[in-house]
């Protein structure tokens, strides 16, 4: 028994010491519309504690939504000083061509790919990562977005929320409306 208890002690000890401490995030991030080209990209472990602590600080599921967005801004910027998504500008026609232009398809994916790089290390405590949704307006007009659902008591459905990265300048927070309010064509007003 008290070789057993030695070695679980020693195993702590190690854990303590940094010998589990997790390795850095790689996530592969869309660009040049439609998902077309991915860059990988990778957030260090002192950058997933920074996100770890401003998330940390939400003390509610409204409070989480809030920071989610800053830190979707943050993991951007992070992001595009290894890859060409800096180029991106807000919508579609402002960016002219760019080599590492998002559209919304990018944009869509590649935020779904950090709020589940999120949610795996167990920093959303108040949402759960849902699948990619489309809107559609006059039979031609779409737009696809990442999603996020608050965590309810069963039987209760919690609410939708979209987190959109595409209406902003590069880096900049990502607009967070409840998944209707989207649907019916809420966002800020970009082509």
């Amino acid at each position: 028994m008290k070789r057993l208890l030695g070695a679980v002690l020693l195993v702590l000890a190690g854990l303590s010491a940094g010998g589990m401490a997790l390795a850095d995030a790689r996530v592969a991030i869309c660009f040049n519309y439609g998902c077309l080209a991915e860059a990988e990209v990778v957030f260090t472990e002192a950058q997933l504690s920074e996100v770890a602590e401003s998330l940390g600080r939400a003390g509610s599921a409204v409070a989480e939504r809030a920071l989610l967005g800053q830190v979707m801004g943050q993991l951007y910027r992070w992001a595009g000083t290894q890859s060409p998504i800096s180029a991106d500008r807000p919508g579609d026609f402002l960016d002219d061509g760019a080599y590492g232009a998002m559209d919304c398809i990018d944009h869509a994916e590649s935020t779904t790919r950090l709020l589940r790089l999120l949610e795996g290390r167990g920093m959303l405590r108040f949402h759960a990562v849902e699948p990619i949704r489309r809107r559609t307006r006059w039979v031609v007009i779409q737009h696809f977005s990442a999603v996020v659902r608050e965590n309810v008591e069963a039987p209760q459905v919690g609410a939708s929320f979209v987190v959109d990265t595409w209406f902003g300048e590069h880096g900049d927070p990502a607009v967070v409306l409840p998944l209707e309010d989207w649907l019916d064509g809420e966002g800020p007003n970009v082509s």
